[in-house]
C-alpha cells in the first residue's frame, strides 16, 4: 500500500537528523532492510515485535517486515501559500502525501541559531500552519462560489456543500485548521474530495535535549496546550540522542544506551509506530516455512481486500480465510496446534480482518 507520511518543520529544528535516523535500519528495533527511493523518501520498515515472535516459533526462511514511506519534505518560508520560495513546491509535496508529522524544536542552545532568532515551538508551529490554512482557504472560496450557483438551482448535494464550505471558511479564517471542525458522515466525503492540507492526520514531534527526553519540558507542555483541540498525538523525541544510537553497531549496545537514559526504545521506532497509526493502518500475518511477513491494510478492509494486498487475483476469487489470533498462535506455540485445540476461524468474505491476525486465504480464478 503506497501511503505516506511527509516530515515537515522549519529550518534548524532537527527535521533532518531525524529522517537521517529513521533512515537508519540499525535505530530500529531489529535489523531489517532499508531501501532509499529517492535522496528525500525512504522506504522505512515498521518495527513489530510479533513479527519477531511469529518468526521464533516458526522458524522461517526469511522474514518480512511491514514498511511505510517517509518523505523530507524541502523547506517552508513565510509567503509559501503565494508562492514564495519552495512555496509551490512545499504544499505540492504535502498535498501528495497521507498525513504530516511535524517536528517542533523544543531545546535550547545558543549554538544552534533559530531562523526566527528564539525558541517558541507554538510560534513555529503557526507559521507552517497559517501557509497551509490560506491555500486552503483558497481552495474553499473557489469550491464555495461554485456551490453556491449550482444551489440556486435546487441541487441538495450542492446546498449541502456550500453549507459545509462556509463552516470551513470560517474555521480557516479564525485560524484554526480543517482537522478541527466536527463533521457528520454526510459531510466527511464532501471535506475528501477537497483535499485539504490542514485535514490531514498530524502528528507533532517534539525535539527535545537529553534532559527532558523522559519527562518533556515547558517548551512541551505549551505544544501540548496548543494542539489540544486537533485530535493530533505529541511525541517526545531527542533527535541528538537518536543520531547517537544510530552509529551504534549492535542490538545489545543500543539496549543498554536505552537503559541508561531510561528508555523502553529509540525514539524512532515509537515514531515509525505512531506514523503507521496516524496512517489509519493494521496489520496481518502469514506464517510458513518459507516465510513470516506482516502485510499492511486500511483498518476496517475485509478478508477479500486483505487477501488483495498480497495479489488481485486472490480477492477476486476468494473463497475463504483461515483465521487464527495472534495470541492464540503464540499461547500454543504453532498452527498445528491451535488447529488441533479447535482455536483456527473458517471466515467468509464479510470478515472484518483484526488486526495481528494471522491468515491463510482459499482462493480459486
Amino acid at each position: 500500500m503506497a501511503l505516506k507520511c511527509g516530515i515537515v518543520g522549519l529550518p534548524n529544528v532537527g527535521k533532518s537528523t531525524l529522517f537521517n535516523c529513521l533512515s537508519n535500519a540499525k535505530a530500529q528495533s531489529a535489523n531489517f532492510p532499508f531501501c532509499t527511493i529517492e535522496p528525500n523518501v525512504g522506504t522505512i520498515t515498521v518495527p513489530d515485535e510479533r513479527l519477531n515472535k511469529l518468526a521464533e516459533l516458526v522458524s522461517p526462511e526469511r522474514i518480512v517486515p511491514t514498511t511505510i514511506e517517509i518523505v523530507d519534505i524541502a523547506g517552508l518560508v513565510k509567503g509559501a501559500s503565494k508562492g514564495e520560495g519552495l512555496g509551490n513546491k512545499f504544499l505540492g509535496n504535502i498535498r501528495e502525501t497521507d498525513a504530516i508529522i511535524h517536528v517542533l524544536r523544543c531545546f535550547d542552545d545558543e549554538n544552534v541559531t533559530h531562523v526566527d532568532g528564539s525558541v517558541d515551538p507554538v510560534r513555529d508551529k503557526e507559521i507552517i500552519d497559517i501557509e497551509l490554512q490560506l491555500k486552503d482557504l483558497e481552495t474553499v472560496e473557489k469550491r464555495h462560489a461554485a456551490a453556491l450557483k449550482s444551489a440556486k438551482s435546487g441541487d441538495k448535494s450542492a446546498q449541502a456543500k456550500a453549507a459545509l464550505y462556509e463552516r470551513l471558511i470560517s474555521v480557516l479564517e479564525s485560524g484554526r485548521s480543517a482537522r478541527t471542525l466536527e463533521l457528520t458522515d454526510a459531510e466527511r466525503p464532501h471535506l475528501r474530495e477537497l483535499q485539504l492540507l490542514t485535514a490531514k492526520p498530524i502528528l507533532y514531534v517534539c525535539n527535545v535535549d537529553e534532559a527532558a527526553v523522559t519527562t518533556g519540558n515547558a517548551h512541551t507542555e505549551a505544544v501540548r496546550e496548543a494542539v489540544k483541540d486537533e485530535n493530533a498525538e505529541v511525541l517526545i523525541i531527542g533527535a541528538a540522542i537518536e543520531a547517537d544510537i544510530a552509529e551504534l553497531e549492535s542490538y545489545e549496545e543500543r539496549k543498554e544506551f536505552l537503559d541508561d537514559l531510561g528508555l523502553e526504545e529509540a525514539g524512532v521506532s515509537k515514531l515509525i509506530k505512531a506514523a503507521y497509526k496516524l496512517l489509519d493502518l493494521s496489520t496481518y500475518f502469514t506464517a510458513g516455512e518459507k516465510e513470516v511477513r506482516a502485510w499492511t491494510i486500511k483498518k476496517g478492509f475485509t478478508a477479500p481486500q486483505a487477501a488483495g494486498v498480497i495479489h488481485s487475483d486472490f480477492e477476486k476469487g476468494f473463497i475463504r480465510a483461515e483465521v487464527i489470533k495472534y495470541e492464540d498462535f503464540v499461547s500454543h506455540g504453532s498452527e498445528s496446534a491451535v488447529k488441533e485445540a479447535g482455536k483456527m476461524g473458517v471466515e467468509g468474505k464479510e470478515y472484518t480482518v483484526a488486526d495481528g491476525d494471522v491468515m491463510h486465504f482459499r482462493f480459486n480464478v
